[in-house]
């Protein structure tokens, strides 16, 4: 893999939009440089590292979101 990414290169390792991708790049939720301009005519660039980075983070936060559930869920069966 390149060391730099494309948003569309990221598109299609995580299968979303374009929309998707640039709203991670805007929010700061996926780390990336702007190269060639300013304004709109620059162009995205993610490092592979940090695209591999931000998987491993939301495969983090869903693990955690799935025990929060099934401990909510868990004490809800324990006060029935």
């Amino acid at each position: 893999m390149p060391r730099f990414l494309t948003l569309a290169d990221v598109t299609e390792v995580l299968n979303i939009s374009m929309a998707q991708a640039y709203a991670l790049v805007k929010r700061g939720d996926l780390p990336a440089i702007k190269i060639g301009g300013e304004g709109k005519a620059g162009q995205w660039r993610v490092e592979a590292d940090q695209l591999e980075a931000f998987i491993a983070r939301m495969y983090e936060r869903t693990r955690a979101e799935i025990e929060r559930e099934a401990a909510s869920e868990a004490a809800e069966q324990q006060q029935r």
